[in-house]
């Protein structure tokens, strides 16, 4: 596996927090510095405050952090749908808001970008292959006419649908 830094000229340092070590273990090959947060589980009950903060701690002095949150795929799993809502919206009141309100006025622009890995439909509980919603924020970006974040809505985003390493190399050409 090339590292991040080879695939990504413009990225010189970068970190991964997650407490799935399949994760941690790609971010390490990919050449990122695994960053340890305690009470994340992987769960729905796993610490998004700690993530959030060790994500804008290591922002502070790396080019690219990877925050990985299982909860919600563990929910899907599970067949849950009310605690898959429940972890979605901690996802977004937990981590996602309080790292955009914390970077959006940042000297150094920083870009974000938010999506899963894969779904996983707690009606069938298990991976699908099917295209996954994202968003990037950046300073500057012009948003376009999407204003719900779910399947359906985002392919009809300015970004369309991204294949393979479309994504990567899109959001690390951003500037």
């Amino acid at each position: 596996m090339q590292p991040l830094q080879q695939l990504y000229p413009q990225l010189h340092t970068g970190s991964v927090i997650s407490a799935v070590d399949l994760i941690r273990g790609i971010g390490h090959y990919a050449g990122l510095d695994i960053i340890t947060v305690d009470g994340a589980t992987g769960l729905a009950d796993t610490n998004y405050e700690g993530k959030a903060q060790a994500a804008l701690d290591a922002l502070k002095h790396q080019d690219f952090v990877f925050l990985h949150v299982e909860a919600s795929d563990e929910a899907g799993h599970d067949g849950d749908l009310e605690l898959k809502l429940r972890t979605i919206e901690n996802l977004d009141s937990r981590i996602v808001g309080p790292i955009y309100e914390a970077v959006k006025d940042w000297a150094e622009p920083v870009a974000i970008a938010v999506l899963p890995d894969h779904p996983t439909p707690v009606e069938v509980r298990t991976h699908v292959n099917e295209p996954v919603p994202f968003l990037i924020y950046y300073k500057g970006i012009e948003p376009d006419d999407v204003t719900q974040y779910d399947e359906v809505s985002c392919v009809s985003g300015s970004y369309g649908l991204l294949r393979l390493q479309q994504f990567m190399q899109t959001f690390m050409n951003i500037s």
